[in-house]
């Protein structure tokens, strides 16, 4: 069994619907889909807002590749365009972890090597495994506690947008 916890973000277009679009490319395996977030551009701030989201999937017959693959299958579906590091996008899926698999292949770093000092991920995610754990890093809720507050008060729960 492979258990993964992708990230989802959306910053161009109709940006719930694109977030939908990961979930729904997901429900064969989704264990847990996040309330929605939305938080200020990170890295290029020039940009609109995101909204933000983390699912758990678990299949039997998928591993990091599989999971990395289908993640990217959905960005194009979305007709996401990589023009520039931390841009706009119509959606991002980032695989945050796949159990305790390490990976440094350049195509697949494992665990995400943001994910410690972003709460865009780490908040979505506590509210969904409320007990989780980053490989090597420890407590997900640690790892939050361990932000600067700036950090955590920006990323604000959008209750009024269902996934």
């Amino acid at each position: 069994m492979s258990r993964a916890v992708l990230s989802l973000g959306s910053n161009l277009g109709d940006r719930l619907s694109y977030l939908r679009v990961a979930v729904e490319g997901f429900s064969d395996v989704l264990v847990a889909a996040s309330p929605v977030y939305e938080t200020a551009p990170w890295g290029v701030t020039d940009q609109p807002d995101f909204l933000n989201a983390v699912l758990i999937v678990e299949s039997s017959d998928v591993d990091e590749w599989g999971w990395l693959r289908r993640a990217q299958a959905l960005e194009q579906q979305a007709e996401r365009v990589r023009e520039q590091r931390w841009g706009p996008r119509t959606l991002d899926v980032d695989v945050v972890t796949v159990d305790d698999v390490r990976s440094s292949h350049p195509d697949l770093l494992l665990p995400h090597p943001g994910t410690p000092q972003r709460a865009t991920v780490l908040i979505p995610w506590l509210a969904v495994e409320p007990d989780a754990q980053l490989p090597g890093h420890g407590p997900v809720a640690d790892l939050l506690a361990a932000l600067p507050r700036s950090e955590v008060d920006g990323v604000r729960l959008r209750e009024d947008l269902l996934l």
